[in-house]
């Protein structure tokens, strides 16, 4: 080793002569290669800089038209521009309750007291309305370095910075502008999805508040998680997998709820319900009033059509006739039925579609609105369990309509629909989506066999096998329903003696196959677990508690 000190140039002091094996190795290590230095001399030398990397990334982060002034400004990287500023992430001050607003400067600069406008995402640009919009003026502009916070006058775009006083305003992610005509950012789309849910609740009703204040500062401060309010009176946080819930409960309970005592259930895993063929007949509902009726069914989307809506391919913001165009080339949809789209849901935006199918029918766009608010219902709370629909197209195959407006008002249209949704889901062979992860586990040759057998149990299966040229180690890459991956990680270190290295991601969801309305299969078993969690009644519902007859 001496030698090999000497050529490097590297000078030991004192008791760093003495050391032996790996503590001399990190010393040496820590001398001739530093960590710190290392990584910024690599990220200046590779990466592109703010001037050269927006010139081709503006088409890719911004929302409107890419021959505005804001589009040129963040092409340019122009410090004169119109500010354009992305949001990314809320990161909490040492003010209880407070958050820095940490985003990137992509054109204009930034100044402390400056009059904005801070659109979130649900703010719609041109669209005459002012949800999600507002106009604030920013309290200071920070540099956040590490934990160190440095107040500045003003920030020019190529650079990270932290906003004081807009953090009331957003919730997560958002978009600031000085700039009337200004469009969103992109909102981020993460490689994850909260699939695991926790139910938390304080030992003391009394600390109930803080618990509630805790949950909004959590959702702010992570991009990832979700936190909503169960009508069984549960606050439940979904999270993207068993680690990343501990981690949030224990940001929770010693930094958000400092002081009060948490209790949490098990860990759940959230489902989707489909359906896996086309209706086997068309349902027919009547309203209350039984003046008007509603002809739909139900089929299972073409296969890739729901990823390509998750990954925002496809979306009900782009041009009828462009989605028209993707769907019959790449999905053989009938010509001009991409047209037909009323909505996509749950929320407006989610894997789901409800098309018109209708030909000739009289005031037909006045009840669009209620039916397209009865879909958005239904997807968030499906048939079987009331949970989120995936992947299913409704047809509107015909409406009958009384020719009062008061006769086919919301209070009429909405609960019909909602139950002809039901009933067309139950009649076109329902089934259950389970997620699942994509596990990379790094581990030597001789600890392969204790990798197989750990995910055999859990019923997972190994789809690549690849040695590390010029190591013992090989790359092993497999997938694992979510629903077994608790404790898959001990349970896979026990079986290696500590030599695997398991990674866990969401990648897909993946059909049960057993039928959920055959009473002691697998998918009939998930149901009731959830229905009887969720405080439903324990028995499956039939398509005819839905359907009416003619």
């Amino acid at each position: 080793m001496g030698p090999m000190i000497q050529k490097l140039g590297i000078t030991l002091k004192g008791e760093e002569k003495d050391q032996l094996g790996k503590p001399l190795l990190k010393t040496v290590m820590r001398r001739w290669l530093p960590a710190a230095e290392a990584l910024l001399e690599m990220m200046v030398l590779h990466l592109p800089s703010p001037v050269v990397a927006q010139a081709y990334r503006v088409e890719t982060l911004y929302d409107g038209p890419l021959d505005d002034a804001c589009a040129e400004g963040i092409r340019t990287c122009n410090p004169a521009g119109p500010l354009m500023l992305y949001v990314s992430k809320m990161v909490p001050t040492n003010d209880k309750g407070r958050f820095y607003a940490f985003g990137r400067v992509f054109s204009g600069t930034v100044t402390t007291g400056q009059k904005v406008r801070i659109m979130g995402p649900n703010y719609v640009p041109n669209a005459g309305s002012q949800t999600d919009l507002f106009k604030k003026n920013i309290q200071r502009t920070v540099i956040m370095m590490g934990r160190y916070v440095e107040s500045i006058e003003s920030c020019p775009c190529g650079n990270t910075v932290g906003l004081v006083g807009v953090d009331q305003f957003l919730l997560k992610n958002g978009t600031i502008s000085d700039s009337e005509e200004a469009y969103n950012f992109k909102t981020m789309k993460f490689s994850v999805s909260p699939v695991v849910r926790i139910a938390v609740e304080v030992r003391n009703p009394k600390d109930l508040p803080k618990l509630v204040e805790g949950l909004k500062r959590l959702c702010k401060s992570d991009p990832m998680v979700q936190t909503t309010y169960d009508e069984s009176g549960e606050h439940i946080i979904a999270g993207a997998g068993e680690l990343h819930l501990e981690i949030c409960l224990k940001d929770l309970r010693e930094e958000y709820c400092k002081g009060i005592e948490i209790v949490t259930s098990d860990p759940v895993v959230s489902y989707r319900e489909t359906v896996t063929t086309k209706s086997t007949e068309t349902v027919l509902t009547k309203s209350p009033n039984k003046h008007n009726r509603l002809y739909l069914d139900a089929e299972a989307m073409q296969e890739g059509l729901a990823e390509k809506i998750d990954d925002g391919k496809i979306v009900p913001s782009l041009e009828p006739k462009v989605i028209s165009k993707m769907l019959t080339d790449q999905f053989d949809w009938g010509i001009g039925e991409g047209r037909k789209i009323w909505c996509f849901g749950p929320n407006g935006t989610g894997p789901n579609l409800v098309v018109d199918s209708t030909r000739g029918v009289q005031y037909l766009n006045e009840i669009q609105d209620s039916i397209v608010a009865a879909f958005n219902w239904v997807t968030n709370e499906g048939a079987l369990c009331e949970e989120q629909m995936r992947g299913i197209r409704y047809n509107v195959m015909d409406v009958m309509l009384h020719s009062d407006t008061i006769h086919r008002g919301g209070n009429q249209i909405i609960p019909t629909a909602r139950r002809g949704f039901l009933g067309a889901q139950l009649v076109a062979n329902p089934r259950l989506l389970e997620p699942v992860y994509l596990v990379e586990i790094q581990c030597p040759e001789m600890a392969i066999g204790g990798v197989y057998s750990c995910l055999n149990r859990r019923r997972g299966h190994v789809f690549e096998e690849v040695p590390r040229i010029g190591t013992p180690i090989y790359n092993l890459r497999a997938y694992l329903p979510v629903m077994e991956s608790f404790g898959f990680t001990a349970d896979l270190r026990a079986q290696t003696s500590g030599q695997a290295f398991p990674q866990c991601v969401f990648d897909h969801w993946q059909l049960i196959q057993s039928d959920p309305l055959e009473p002691n299969s697998e998918a009939y078993t998930i149901i009731m677990d959830a229905r009887k969690r969720k405080g439903l009644k324990q028995e499956l519902p039939t398509a005819s508690k839905y359907i009416d007859k003619l």
